[in-house]
Parts: structure tokens; C-alpha cells; sequence
């Protein structure tokens, strides 16, 4: 294991080197709207588009590469709700090596399944993820197994951090970089490589990482001194939803990150629905942070700007309900609902009024049963297509125009 005091950008290479026979050399594209929408060029660094779908294969292949024949016999350990768990199946199986990975009883599917297909074997373990992770050390303690961390190891993150390599190799101009931050791991490689190169060509470079306001650790941490677990809310970035930094990253982050910035469930779900529809790309929430950050203005960037899309691996059913969620965000979608006396001609009245604004209903729930009914009246619950905010506002004044009373509700 690569100590974290004497890293170096060698290291970094050789890992380069290493992941030339496994991982992808994801592309690194252009953002046009994104450029025009932050008035200086943004570039999308896409490793969604990464073998395992993930970021996570490069710090897991990279340690485990490291290991001796004898222990490569012992096979491998980890814990993990999705991409970490791809990762070290992938890598593994690349080895020779068995594989045992430990996922919580709730995990995606997909994400269980293309463990599986990987060759690891999986066990379903805990309601929440530290009950998870208990039993894979428990299970590495009695089987002389060897645990692969998800992010607080040397290795892993100089693995990790071939990411910002490739981008200060493929875009020399680059002045900063988003990177997503959960436990740590890539925005500690990214942030190490980069100040080295930075300092090697006598440039400055920003490193900007990003968490999800549910689940930040890194702001308590750094104002703290070291790393301090926090209790994190449910998030739909499960990917970076980590509730104590890793001390390997943390000092790495302390010392090379320029700033740690959150963002909102809203946010992350809005980016993520405009990347799949004008990049054409599926990002997870927490792959879509630094796009996020960009879209709320909570980051003021001059000069090129590379921006980490670190994985691509959303259930499709939660997919569904970000992308709701997300136009919901946007005023896209918008829900109404709308008072009725119990009397024909209403319901006619309510879609014409809706069809004049130039709106498409999506869904209709019409009931005579809720709470604070009258016995003549009825409460028509739409759904809604709109344009954007002053299009939902529309909609609302050619209702109350037409003598309705509507009010907006919850999704």
C-alpha cells in the first residue's frame, strides 16, 4: 500500500499505466449548452461511460493489482451499496481472484445483479449500510480475506485519481474541476494529480468538490480539523451518501481541494434530467453534483472548467421518479388542484381551460372523498405539462380566469 505522505505524480502514472488493460479512457466532450449557460467553455469528463458504469473499477483494480500471488489466492473482500461493489467484481474477475461482496438487504437490483454477473458472490446483509459493513469485516476477520475500502486507502485513491490525469493530459487549458464527494476517494486523487501537474507547469488549478446537502460530511470535517460523522438523510445520491470521510482523503482534501460546496435534492435531480436531455447522457445523482452546482450558481468559474460525471448507475424505477421529480423542479410538471361544485359541465370546463393555456394534462384524479369535501363538491387533482415557470403561472391564472379555484400541490 502506497503511503499517503509521499504521493507522488510517478504514482499516479504507473496507475495509468496499470488501468490501461482494464479500464476505459473515457471521452472527454464539450458541453455547448452548459458553456453558453455559464458564459465560459465546461467540458463533461464522462465516466458514467466507464466499464462498470463508475469511477469506483480504477482505486479497486489498482490495489488489488498490487497484491502478492499468495495473497490473490486469499481472494477478496468489500462492502458496498452498488458501484464499489461492480468495481471489485470486475477487477477481481480480471485477477483470477474470487470475490465476496457484502450489499445491504435494500439494494438496487441492477446493481446486485451486475455484481453477480461479475462472478463475485453476493450476500445480502443489514437494513443500513453499516450493518452491512460490519458483517464483511467480520467475515474478512474469520476468512483471512482481503478488504478492498471504498475510498480510505493510498492505492485506491491514486487509482481514483487517473481521472484527473487524463483530463489534465486531454484538456492542458483546464483553470478548474467539480468532482462529486462522498467518502472521498476520487476528489482526493483528482485534487493531489491536479496540484502536481499544477505545479509542474507553473499553473494554477481549482478544485472544487461537491456533496449532496443530505449527506455532507466534508463541511463539518474541515471546519472540525478531521474527519466527523454526521447522521445523513435520505438522498437519492446513494452513491455519496458516506457519513464519516476517510482519513487517507480528508488530509488529502484538506490540503488540495479549494472549496466544498452542497447541493439540494431539487438541484441534482433537475441536473440530472437536463444532461440525459441535451447531452444524452444518464448520469446518477451523485455523478450529476458538478453540473448541479453550475445550474444553481453556486460556483463561479472563469476560464475552462472540467466537469466529472463519475457514474451512470440509476435503477430504472428510481430513474422514473427522479425524472417526475426533476421537470417538477424545472416547472415542467406542475400539479393543480382544482375545487369543483359536484355538477356537469365542470370537468369540461376545468380541460378547456387548461387547452387555452396551451398545456397537456398528463393525469386526472377526480374524487368526491377527501378530507374537507362538501357533499356537492368534487376535487379534480391534475397533472400537468408546462414550459417553465411563467407557462405553470399561465396555466394558474386561465383557471382562476375561468372562474375555478385552484391552488398548486405537492408531487
Amino acid at each position: 500500500m502506497a503511503a499517503v505522505e509521499k504521493l507522488t505524480l510517478e504514482q499516479f502514472e504507473h496507475a495509468q499505466q496499470t488501468l490501461a488493460e482494464v479500464a476505459v479512457r473515457t471521452p472527454l466532450v464539450k458541453s455547448d449548452w452548459l458553456t453558453e449557460y455559464n458564459d465560459s467553455p465546461v467540458y463533461f469528463k464522462c465516466e458514467n461511460l466507464q466499464r462498470t458504469g463508475s469511477f469506483k473499477l480504477r482505486g479497486a483494480y489498482n490495489m488489488i493489482s498490487k497484491l502478492s500471488h499468495e495473497d490473490r489466492k486469499r481472494g477478496v473482500v468489500a462492502a458496498s451499496a452498488g458501484n464499489h461493489a461492480q468495481g471489485v467484481a470486475y477487477a477481481a474477475r480480471e485477477l483470477g481472484m474470487s470475490a465476496t461482496i457484502f450489499m445491504p438487504v435494500g439494494a438496487s437490483l441492477p446493481k446486485y445483479q451486475a455484481t453477480l454477473d461479475f462472478g463475485a458472490e453476493v450476500i445480502l446483509v443489514g437494513d443500513i449500510f453499516d450493518e452491512t459493513l460490519k458483517a464483511a469485516q467480520e467475515f474478512t476477520a474469520k476468512s483471512g480475506a482481503i478488504f478492498v475500502p471504498p475510498f480510505d486507502d493510498a492505492d485506491v485513491v491514486i487509482g481514483q485519481g487517473t481521472v484527473g490525469l487524463e483530463i489534465l493530459q486531454d484538456l492542458p487549458e483546464v483553470d478548474n474541476i467539480l468532482v462529486c464527494l462522498g467518502g472521498g476517494g476520487l476528489a482526493a486523487g483528482v485534487a493531489t494529480v491536479a496540484k502536481l501537474m499544477a505545479a509542474k507547469r507553473g499553473k494554477k488549478i481549482n478544485i472544487i468538490g461537491i456533496q449532496a446537502e443530505a449527506a455532507a460530511a466534508y463541511p463539518v470535517s474541515l471546519k472540525a480539523g478531521r474527519p466527523v460523522a454526521i447522521k445523513v438523510l435520505p438522498t437519492i445520491a446513494d452513491g455519496i451518501a458516506v457519513a464519516k470521510p476517510g482519513k487517507i482523503p480528508f488530509d488529502l482534501i484538506s490540503e488540495h481541494v479549494d472549496e466544498v460546496i452542497t447541493v439540494t435534492e431539487d438541484e441534482m435531480a433537475k441536473a440530472m434530467v437536463i444532461v440525459m436531455e441535451k447531452s444524452k447522457l444518464v448520469v446518477e445523482a451523485g455523478g450529476a453534483v458538478g453540473v448541479a452546482a453550475i445550474l444553481a450558481k453556486k460556483v463561479k468559474l472563469t476560464g475552462t472548467t472540467a466537469v466529472i460525471l463519475s457514474g451512470g448507475n440509476i435503477d430504472p424505477l428510481l430513474l422514473q421518479r427522479v425524472i417526475r421529480h426533476g421537470l417538477a423542479a424545472s416547472d415542467r410538471y406542475t400539479n393543480i388542484a382544482v375545487m369543483l361544485p359536484d355538477r356537469p359541465g365542470q370537468l369540461v370546463l376545468t380541460a378547456q381551460a387548461v387547452a387555452a393555456a396551451g398545456a397537456n394534462v398528463v393525469e386526472v384524479l377526480h374524487t368526491r372523498h377527501g378530507n374537507g369535501l362538501q357533499i356537492s363538491e368534487v376535487e379534480l387533482d391534475l397533472s400537468i405539462e408546462t414550459r417553465g415557470k411563467s407557462h405553470r403561472d399561465e396555466v394558474f391564472e386561465a383557471l382562476k380566469e375561468a372562474g375555478l379555484s385552484p391552488r398548486m400541490t405537492e408531487d
